[in-house]
């Protein structure tokens, strides 16, 4: 990847220091984007934590004492949030100030965004990298390293925004993402097929298996094979923040969630009239999907699921935020 000029930064401001915004304080850090990093979180002992551990130069108890003399803001709280959390924005954020999110879902961020000041600009973002971990401890700069992260921006026209987009793609460009520009509508489709759905799926299937375990006696533990492993993973996830996601994506989740229906009954047909042709057809569709994700670099071929048994979780391939 070519790497481009710095995007700097006099001060920058992480709205939720956990995973994903700690990893950009730590990414900027390192690429040296922003003179000075501070930080707020609606918990009062995360922004301690952030501050306590070198993350951010300064934790604030308020937004409004937080963006002072910031020329960028990263948004990284759950989207049930984002409608206080621009309001205050507005009210208090200086002209010409760079605002950007890492939210999985765009199209309700992109109407919220619309209530903001013409002098303030909002580029929707989602970095599509994470893990199942939380926290400001769990963050790490390599985080986004080539990763993809899709920008959605505003329906503006105007020579300053045009500006405020070319700087966030150069800012992602520069902690090593890829970058792609589409339509916010899109985007949430895109990602209830590629991500929404798969979480859901995990939840649901975690959920019964652990309905089952009361029955089975820790069997459903004790015996979990690679498949299931992965799948409790996936469930490890920030439970508010998916809540957050499927309340703010629910028509394009809703729609791939009535296909998978459809392909599920298929499947329940299969295996009650015994149609093995219909079960490798199936089966073999799904083993060259995966050989593409590794062909194009989003995942390793390496033996169990990418991960070494002995140094644990490979991190740039944990699912978890997406």
């Amino acid at each position: 990847m070519t790497k481009t000029s710095n995007p700097k930064f006099r001060r920058t401001l992480i709205i939720g220091p956990g995973l994903i915004g700690s990893s950009l304080a730590r990414a900027f850090r390192a690429e040296e984007l922003s003179d000075q990093i501070i930080g707020y979180d609606a918990n009062p002992k995360v922004g301690a934590r952030a501050e306590a551990i070198n993350v951010i130069d300064q934790a604030y108890d308020t937004i409004k004492q937080a963006i002072v003399g910031c020329d960028l803001v990263v948004i990284a709280a759950p989207i049930g949030a984002y409608n206080e959390i621009c309001n205050e924005i507005n009210n208090f954020a200086e002209a010409d100030t760079l605002i950007i999110d890492v939210g999985s879902v765009k199209g309700a961020v992109t109407e919220i965004a619309q209530s903001l000041r013409d002098d303030i600009y909002f580029v929707p973002c989602h970095p599509i990298s994470g893990t199942e971990q939380s926290g400001p401890d769990a963050g790490f700069a390599e985080l986004f390293r080539n990763r993809w992260c899709i920008l959605t921006p505003l329906a503006r026209d105007d020579d300053a925004y045009k500006k405020a987009v070319g700087q966030a793609e150069e800012l992602w460009r520069t902690i090593g993402a890829d970058v792609e520009i589409m339509d916010a509508a899109h985007h949430d489709v895109a990602l209830a097929v590629t991500s929404h759905l798969p979480h859901l799926i995990a939840f649901i299937l975690v959920g019964a298996a652990d309905d089952i375990e009361t029955v089975a006696q820790s069997e459903v533990i004790k015996y979990s094979a690679g498949g299931f492993r992965d799948f409790t993973r996936i469930a490890a996830s920030d439970p508010i923040m998916w809540r957050d996601v499927f309340l703010h994506n629910r028509d394009a989740v809703l729609e791939t969630l009535g296909r998978f229906s459809e392909e599920l009954a298929l499947m329940q047909r299969a295996i009650r009239w015994g149609d093995g042709e219909a079960l490798e057809a199936a089966f073999s569709r799904g083993r060259a999907l995966r050989r593409e994700i590794v062909a194009a670099g989003q995942e390793t071929p390496r033996p169990n699921f990418g991960r070494d048994p002995d140094a644990g979780q490979d991190p740039e391939n944990t699912p978890g935020k997406s």
